[in-house]
C-alpha cells in the first residue's frame, strides 16, 4: 500500500475514500517533494492517471497550511483542456480529489451557457477549468481575472497545438502572473511542445515515465482481415463476440457514424453517436447514456480520440483505419485504463492491409492477426456464457418454489430449458455470414519491423510458386492497366496483392496469374457469373497462355436480320450517278455582253444646272449682300408663309391687335396690391397666396 504521508492530508482522505491503494508512476513523480513550487512537463501514456497526477502536484502551491481553502475569490489555478468533454471530466476527476479541501471549481467551456459561467465567475472560484477558445473570450470581456493564478496546468498540450490553439494558449499565458507555476502535460514531446516550454516555463523539470517506454500493456492489440463488403458485418460480429459493458466504434467522417449508428440500431444494438455535428448538449447526453448503461456503443469520430473517459470501457474498434499512427494510439488508449484490460480491433480490409502494417508498425505495436468471429463462433461464446449465467447457480427462492414446480409439472424440463434458451437468443442480434477470407494469407502475416532493413516488409518478392492463369477480357485498347486493374481483383475476389502474380497485357485480353493459396476463394469471391466491374468478364486457362500468340481479333460484326436497316456497303455507289457533264453547261447562260452598255447612260456633265424652275440664277455680290444683312437694307420677308390650302380669312402677313402697344404697357390689375387674395381668383374661389422667396 502507498504511504500517502507526502500528500496534502485532504487530499490524501478523497484518494482512500476513493479506493486508491497505489499511484500510477506518473502520479508517484508528482508528489516527489523536488518538484515542489517547480515548472514541469511531463509526458505519459494515455489513461496513466495525469488529472488525479497535476491534481496533487497543485495542492501544495495552492492549500494553505489549515488544508482548506477561504472564502473563493478570483481564481488560484487554470486548468486548460483541448477539448469540452476533456474539461468536463477533469473537472469531475478535480471535484471529489478536492471535495474536502472546500475548492469551488467553475468551468468555461465552449457549447455551455456564456452567462451561467459569467455569474459563478462573479461570485468566485478557486480552480477553473476550461478549453483556450472560451477562456481568451472571458479574459478579454473582463470577466475572467487571472492577477492572483498560481498555477497553469495544460493538459493535452500536444492535442491543442494541432487543433490550432497556439494563439490561444499565449494570450493566457501572456495575461497570467510571471511568478505562476506552469505544468504541462502531453502524450508526447514534438518540437512545438518543447519550443512552448522554453517560452514559458521557468527551470521546469522533465518527467518521463517508466510505463511510456511501454505503450498500453493492457491492450489486446487484434488486426482482423476481412472482405472489402463486410466490414460492417465483421464489426457485428465482433461486438456480439465478446459483449462488453462498454464499446467504442471509431469512424472517420461524421456520414460513416450516421451511417453505423443506424445500421446497429436496426439490429438491436443500444447505441448512441458522437460526432463534431451534435451540440454540446447533445454530445453530454450520450456519454452520459453510456455512463448510466443506457448505451453500450458509441459510434464516434475521432473528436472523442482523446481524453474521453468512460467507466468499464473494454472495446475499441476502428471501423475506418486512422489517418497516422498517433491517432491509433490514442484511440486505443480508451481501453485499459488505470489496470484494466481491454481489446483494440482493427477491422482490417485485403485492400488496406498494407496501410495496416505501417500504422503499427509506426506505433510500435504488434498486433495478432486473425479473422473476425464467424457466426458458429458468435453462437458457441453465447452458449458460453449461458452456461456461466449466475442465475442457474443461485438457489430457488420461496417465492419462486411454486412457479417452478406448476412448470416442471406442466411442460416438463426439457419444454421449460429449451423456452429459457429461446428468451436468451432472442435478446441478442444474430451474427453475420462473412465472406471467406483465404487464411493462408493470414497465418502469413507478419508485423513489419521498419528500424530493421532486413525486416520481411524489405525483402524482395520471393517466388511466386504454383499458380492458375486467368484471362481477363480487357487489354491494352481499353486502356487496362495494374495500377487499376490490381485493386479491382482484389477487391472482387477477396483476395490480395500477394496472390496476384504476373500479369500480362494483350491488345484484346489480360493474363493474370493468381496463387493456388487463394484460388478457391477467387473463384468463391467471383460468383457463378465469373466477372469483375465494368462487365470484365474472368475465363479460367487450362495452362500458362502463349504470351507469342497472334493478338485475338475482335469478333465479326452479326450478319442484321430482315427488316433492319440496310447497312452502308449496300448502298448505291457514287458511279452510277449521273454524271455532271449531262447537266446544262454554264456557257449557254446569256452572257453580260448582250446587256445594255454603261455608256448609254447621260453623263454627269449633262444634268441642268442648279437654279430655279424657269430662270437663271443671278450672279450674287457677296459684299452688297453682306452689307444688306448688317444695316438691315435687305428688303423685308414675310414671318409666314400661307399654307396650302389654308382660307383667307387669316392673313399671318398682317399683325395682331397688340402688336403696336408699347411693351412697357401693364394689364390693369398689375398696379393693384398683391395681399391675401385679389381678384385674379377663378370664379371658384379665391386664389392661394403667392409665394415669394425672401431675400
Amino acid at each position: 500500500m502507498t504511504d500517502f504521508d507526502a500528500i496534502v492530508p485532504a487530499i490524501a482522505e478523497a484518494l482512500r475514500k476513493r479506493g486508491y491503494e497505489t499511484l500510477t508512476p506518473v502520479q508517484e513523480a508528482m508528489i516527489d517533494p523536488d518538484l515542489e513550487g517547480r515548472d514541469a512537463l511531463v509526458s505519459a501514456q494515455t489513461g496513466s492517471g495525469k488529472t488525479v497526477a497535476f491534481g496533487l502536484a497543485m495542492a501544495p502551491t495552492l492549500l494553505p497550511d489549515a488544508g482548506r481553502f477561504d472564502r473563493a475569490g478570483a481564481p488560484l489555478a487554470l486548468a486548460i483542456a483541448p477539448t469540452r468533454e476533456l474539461a468536463m471530466q477533469v473537472k469531475r476527476e478535480l471535484e471529489w480529489l478536492y471535495a474536502e479541501t472546500g475548492a469551488v471549481i467553475a468551468s468555461c467551456v465552449g457549447g455551455m451557457d456564456v452567462r451561467n459561467e459569467r455569474r459563478a465567475l462573479e461570485r468566485g472560484a478557486h480552480i477553473i477549468v476550461g478549453t483556450p477558445g472560451r477562456l481568451r473570450d472571458h479574459i478579454t470581456r473582463r470577466a475572467l481575472d487571472l492577477s492572483e493564478l498560481k498555477v497553469v496546468v495544460l493538459d493535452e498540450a500536444d492535442e491543442m497545438l494541432d487543433l490550432g490553439f497556439r494563439e490561444d494558449l499565449e494570450f493566457i499565458l501572456e495575461e497570467s502572473p510571471e511568478d505562476r507555476r506552469t505544468l504541462m502535460f502531453s502524450a508526447t514531446v514534438p518540437r512545438s511542445i518543447a519550443d512552448l516550454a522554453k517560452s514559458y516555463q521557468r527551470d521546469a523539470r522533465r518527467i518521463e515515465t517508466v510505463s511510456e517506454k511501454k505503450q498500453h500493456v493492457d491492450i489486446e492489440y487484434r488486426a482482423l482481415m476481412v472482405a472489402n463488403p463486410d466490414r460492417e458485418n465483421a464489426i457485428i460480429n465482433v461486438l456480439r463476440f465478446y459483449e462488453a459493458r462498454n464499446a467504442i466504434v471509431f469512424c472517420s467522417t461524421r456520414a460513416a457514424v450516421n451511417h453505423l449508428t443506424s445500421r446497429l440500431h436496426n439490429r438491436g444494438f443500444s447505441v448512441v453517436a458522437l460526432s463534431g455535428e451534435l451540440s454540446q448538449n447533445e454530445r453530454t447526453h450520450a456519454l452520459q447514456a453510456m455512463r448510466d448503461g443506457r448505451a453500450r456503443v458509441c459510434i464516434a469520430t475521432d473528436v472523442a480520440a482523446r481524453g474521453i473517459d468512460l467507466p468499464g470501457l473494454e472495446l475499441v474498434i476502428h471501423a475506418d483505419l486512422p489517418t497516422n499512427s498517433e491517432t491509433l494510439l490514442h484511440r486505443s488508449g480508451r481501453t485499459g485504463r488505470a489496470g484494466n484490460k481491454g481489446v483494440s480491433a482493427l477491422i482490417v480490409p485485403n485492400s488496406a492491409r498494407r496501410k495496416a502494417e505501417r500504422l503499427l508498425g509506426g506505433a510500435n505495436v504488434r498486433p495478432t492477426w486473425a479473422l473476425p468471429p464467424s457466426a458458429d463462433e458468435v453462437m458457441a461464446r453465447d452458449d458460453e456464457r449461458l452456461m456461466a449465467d449466475p442465475s442457474l447457480t443461485q438457489p430457488v427462492g420461496e417465492d419462486e418454489s411454486a412457479m417452478v414446480a406448476t412448470l416442471l409439472s406442466t411442460h416438463g424440463a426439457e419444454q421449460v430449458a429449451a423456452a429459457f434458451l429461446r428468451l436468451q437468443r432472442g435478446n441478442r442480434s444474430a451474427p453475420e455470414d462473412l465472406i471467406p477470407v483465404n487464411p493462408e494469407a493470414v497465418r502469413k502475416q507478419r508485423e513489419p519491423d521498419y528500424a530493421n532493413p532486413s525486416s520481411a516488409a524489405t525483402k524482395p518478392r520471393a517466388e511466386f510458386g504454383p499458380s492458375v492463369w486467368f484471362s481477363l477480357s480487357v487489354g491494352r485498347r481499353q486502356n487496362a492497366e495494374p495500377r487499376w486493374l490490381i485493386p479491382m481483383l482484389c477487391r472482387n475476389g477477396n483476395i490480395t496483392k500477394n496472390e496476384i502474380g504476373a500479369i500480362k497485357m494483350q491488345p484484346e485480353e489480360t493474363f493474370v496469374e493468381i496463387s493456388e493459396s487463394g484460388l478457391e476463394t477467387f473463384i468463391a469471391a467471383l460468383g457463378p457469373n465469373q466477372a469483375l466491374e465494368r462487365g470484365i468478364t474472368v475465363q479460367r486457362l487450362p495452362g500458362m497462355p502463349n504470351f507469342n500468340a497472334a493478338p485475338k481479333e475482335r469478333p465479326a460484326r452479326p450478319p442484321r436480320e430482315d427488316g433492319e436497316r440496310q447497312p452502308y456497303a449496300d448502298k448505291k455507289s457514287f458511279g452510277e450517278k449521273k454524271a455532271y457533264g449531262d447537266k446544262k453547261p454554264y456557257g449557254e447562260k446569256k452572257s453580260f455582253g448582250d446587256k445594255k452598255p454603261y455608256g448609254d447612260k447621260p453623263s454627269y456633265g449633262e444634268k441642268k444646272p442648279y437654279a430655279r424652275k424657269d430662270e437663271a440664277r443671278a450672279p450674287r455680290d457677296a459684299m452688297a449682300v453682306a452689307d444688306a444683312e448688317v444695316w438691315g437694307d435687305a428688303p423685308a420677308k414675310p414671318a409666314f408663309k400661307k399654307p396650302k390650302g389654308a382660307s383667307n380669312a387669316w392673313d399671318k402677313s398682317a399683325k395682331p391687335d397688340w402688336a403696336g402697344k408699347p411693351k412697357g404697357d401693364k394689364p390693369a390689375y398689375a398696379g393693384k396690391p398683391k395681399g391675401k387674395f385679389d381678384d385674379r381668383g377663378t370664379a371658384g374661389g379665391p386664389k392661394k397666396k403667392s409665394f415669394k422667396p425672401k431675400g
